[in-house]
């Protein structure tokens, strides 16, 4: 019996040791402030200010002027120390490793008093090999968090001039953590990421590249490039199994064996595969974005290694070619053009540590429903979580991603250019394989910072100091960066990862090139306070950033806010706008266009209003100059904290109108009004792949609504392209008040249903001549969903309730009289008459 145990006991240790595990470490931790004697509990991952914020020893930095009062925070050193248990049969692994995913920013770790990792970039992850330092039962790992406000003025010291921006450009952290004109700053610390735990023994896969080096209807050839460390040499078979959907979900496509000879260290080995009849990876709006699971088994001496992963199969192309106009900015999408439809992403949270899976498929859901397919990962934030990349791949939206450099010079020193090219070439490595990635780009407005911000003035830089700022800059932007991109993902071998754009964008908006080549941000629009209307004429070649500020939903204030407070001149509502002159701006653009209501939720309405109004006018500019212009991102998706901003969706995740609006500008197909000298021209503008037939009803009606002109005609809109199908003179329209009229426009199939539509009002919203619309709101429970209709004509109906948890399908939405529309909610039938609403009529008189 003796004899019998001992040799099972010994078969499962070889079993478990035989195999590469990685495992989320299992540690209980507390923290304290440094030169206090007092631990706390601490949540691992989290920050210090999330662990002051559970242990009560603070107040939430997000409600009223909170902010303010946490400040000291950033000036103070902090210690975590973390406990947990190891057992003989983990510690006969050869090699243990501690990997620390995410450390922000400057920490000493110490295992058993041990000093094992001296920590400064909070986007790189850190690997240890700590079997030597581990003992049976309990083990500490101690991490002593430094400053990083007080890091970074040490480096700044050490040159003989001053960088834009200040301490924050020698920290390779988070750079909006320092405030931004949308958000606070809180500087924080803290294990941010997980820690794994990770065992093998002889061989492990590093990392897995898969390369697509032939792609056509019949076959895709895919090179797999295989990193693995091995501590001795080995004989093996590689085996390679691909499926067509996610891994184990459908059948077995390809498989094939390798022999594999691997040297003790370093090995890197290509193998290739095909896949017949091959199904591409589509953006959102062109298909279905397929994916490839694949699954690769390294077999040696009677021991597997699995490696898996998905891939999607497509072909990605920026097109730069010189024009009589400029030189074209758009992608190709699997050899098509494709205008780009989305905006900038944000981190969803000051502390990132909070945004959960769920948070990250529901924000990308949202931009799906929007008809987007593509976001700008924004170089002022983080490199954005695993999980936000595969929703991007699920769902078919395309990913410009910045690395984290963002309006302000930095350093040039090699001890920084190194740290810097070891972060690129982890997050290259992370990310390459990601079917939605279109686009490495290497800041946010540097180069239009140098060139046209005043910084060489302001600063007072010599001709010397700004010749070493200028090369510095292009050192690390222009060979560094683009080196570690070009090596590590080829642009002419596969699914062009490799793409390449050093700056967004090259040339500022005061300039009119700016308009002719590359991409724009045009900011004549709130930062010029230029009136919305020349969006029509400043239209640029592909419009990475425009935007304008829209106030938060009056539930969302009211989880930040006493209810003494809701009003515009309180402490805590001015708190949360960031921009120095925020709502005077809004004042200013409001006046021009509607009546100002004194009420505080009415203005939040028209501020929302206002917001998407800019917005609709330079969407639908971008939109219908194609192939002109084929891209437009406007500022911004979202928030990191509850704040009136530029974001479509507020920090709750309650839509604005403009995102509501935004669900029609970047349909497949839709309409646009615009007023040129002498005539208003109805554009359609295609994003599909084929041509569709259906017919175009232009109507202009009164407000009660009694048809005063109509035209119908059948037509066939063109394949990806915008056109002019009607025109209205001017005169004709002037034989009417256009205070009392609006234009229909709608393209249906020949059924009469309903494909895209517009209304158009030909006066600013202050002067149109509404009638009480009689709203009734009623609940089908046939068809699980509201039932709205109208009287008259109503404006810009806004529906609400005081369950900051309900949706709305639809909102902020024009009815024509005695028309019913569909919207879906997750209020159920029996709650439906707690819901109010709002419309124009009710700011007009």
């Amino acid at each position: 019996m003796i004899k019998k145990w001992l040799y099972i006991f010994l078969f499962i240790t070889h079993y478990l040791i035989s195999q590469v595990s990685e495992t989320t470490l299992n540690a209980s931790w507390q923290f304290k402030q440094k030169g206090t004697d007092k631990y706390y509990n601490a949540i691992v991952p989290g920050t210090v200010h999330t662990d002051l914020l559970n242990n009560k020893l603070i107040k939430d930095p997000f409600y009223s002027d909170n902010e303010k009062g946490v400040q000291w925070i950033e000036n103070e050193d902090w210690e975590y120390i973390g406990t947990f248990n190891f057992d003989y049969i983990t510690l006969e692994n050869k090699h243990i490793e501690l990997n620390f995913e995410g450390i922000d920013t400057y920490a000493k770790i110490y295992l058993n008093n041990q000093l094992i990792l001296d920590c400064n970039n909070m986007f790189r992850s850190w690997n240890v090999d700590v079997k030597q330092y581990l003992r049976l039962g309990p083990n500490t790992l101690r991490i002593e968090f430094e400053s990083a406000v007080k890091k970074g003025k040490a480096e700044a010291t050490k040159l003989p001039y001053t960088l834009p921006d200040g301490e924050k450009v020698f920290t390779r952290k988070a750079q909006y953590q320092y405030g931004w004109d949308w958000g606070p700053r809180l500087v924080t610390c803290g294990i941010y990421k997980p820690i794994k735990l990770i065992c093998w023994n002889e061989v492990k896969i590093l990392s897995v590249n898969s390369i697509i080096k032939n792609l056509n209807d019949s076959i895709a050839d895919i090179a797999f490039v295989v990193e693995t460390k091995s501590d001795t040499s080995i004989s093996g078979r590689l085996n390679i199994n691909t499926y067509h959907g996610e891994i184990n979900i459908a059948k077995l496509q390809y498989n094939n064996n390798y022999i594999l000879k691997l040297k003790e260290g370093i090995n890197v080995d290509t193998f290739h595969c095909s896949i017949r009849n091959p199904e591409l990876w589509n953006s959102n709006g062109l298909g279905d974005a397929h994916l490839y699971g694949y699954d690769i088994n390294l077999k040696y001496n009677n021991k597997t290694i699995n490696y898996k992963n998905t891939i999607g199969l497509k072909t990605v192309e920026l097109v730069r070619q010189k024009d009589s106009i400029g030189e074209s900015f758009y992608f190709k999408l699997n050899g098509k053009p494709v205008f780009m439809k989305g905006a900038n992403y944000i981190p969803q949270d000051n502390f990132v540590s909070r945004t959960t899976a769920r948070d990250y498929k529901k924000m990308i859901q949202l931009a799906k429903d929007a008809h987007m397919n593509m976001l700008r990962v924004w170089g002022g934030g983080v490199y954005a979580d695993d999980e936000f990349y595969k929703e991007c791949d699920r769902n078919g939206i395309l990913v410009w991603q910045d690395f984290m450099f963002a309006c302000a010079m930095y350093p040039g020193d090699s001890a920084f250019v190194e740290n810097v090219k070891q972060e690129v070439t982890e997050q290259v490595k992370r990310l390459r394989n990601h079917p939605c990635i279109a686009l490495w780009c290497g800041n946010n407005e540097i180069d239009e910072g140098w060139h046209n911000w005043g910084w060489q003035k302001q600063y007072h830089y010599s001709k010397k100091d700004s010749a070493k700022i200028w090369n510095d800059y292009l050192n690390l932007f222009h060979k560094v960066i683009p080196n570690v991109v070009t090596k590590l993902c080829p642009p002419l071998e596969g699914a062009g990862g490799g793409i390449y754009h050093p700056s967004s964008p090259m040339i500022g908006w005061g300039h009119k090139e700016s308009l002719q080549q590359g991409d724009s941000h045009y900011w004549g629009v709130w930062w010029g306070n230029e009136p919305f209307e020349i969006y029509n004429k400043k239209v640029g070649r592909f419009m990475s950033e425009y935007g304008f500020q829209g106030m938060p939903d009056y539930n969302t204030f009211k989880t930040f806010c006493d209810s003494t407070e809701l009003n515009l001149n309180s402490k805590t509502v001015k708190a949360h706008q960031k921009h120095p002159t925020g709502y005077q701006t809004i004042q200013t653009y409001m006046e021009r266009d509607y009546k100002i209501p004194s009420e505080f939720r009415k203005y939040i309405y028209v501020s929302q209003l206002l917001q998407r109004d800019g917005m609709k006018i330079a969407i639908e500019a971008h939109h219908r100059t194609k192939p002109y212009s084929m891209g437009t991102l406007y500022w911004q998706l979202n928030d990191c904290w509850p704040v009136t901003s530029w974001s479509a969706i507020d920090y709750t995740n309650k839509p604005k109108a403009l995102y509501f609006e935004t669900k029609k500008l970047f349909n497949d197909i839709s309409i646009s009004v615009n007023e040129e000298k002498n005539e208003y021209r109805v554009f359609i503008v295609s994003d599909k792949m084929n041509d569709v037939k259906g017919i175009l009803n232009v109507s202009i009606k009164n407000m009660k609504g009694h048809v005063l002109y109509t035209n119908s005609s059948e037509l066939t809109v063109a394949a990806n392209e915008s056109k002019i199908y009607f025109k209205i003179n001017k005169s004709d329209i002037e034989l009417f008040a256009k205070n009392e009229i609006y234009l229909s426009a709608e393209f249906t199939d020949s059924k009469g249903k309903v494909i895209t539509k517009n209304i158009y009002c030909f006066v600013k919203p202050k002067a149109l001549q509404l009638q009480a619309p009689e709203i009734t709101i009623n609940f089908s429970k046939e068809k699980n969903c509201l039932l709205v209709s109208s009287k008259t004509f109503a404006k810009d109906v806004f529906l609400f309730c005081d369950n900051n948890n309900i949706q709305f399908s639809d909102n902020y939405f024009d009815m024509e009289p005695n028309q019913t529309i569909e919207i879906k909610t997750n209020l159920g039938m029996g709650l439906y008459k707690q819901i109010q609403y709002i419309s124009l009529y009710d700011i007009n008189h």
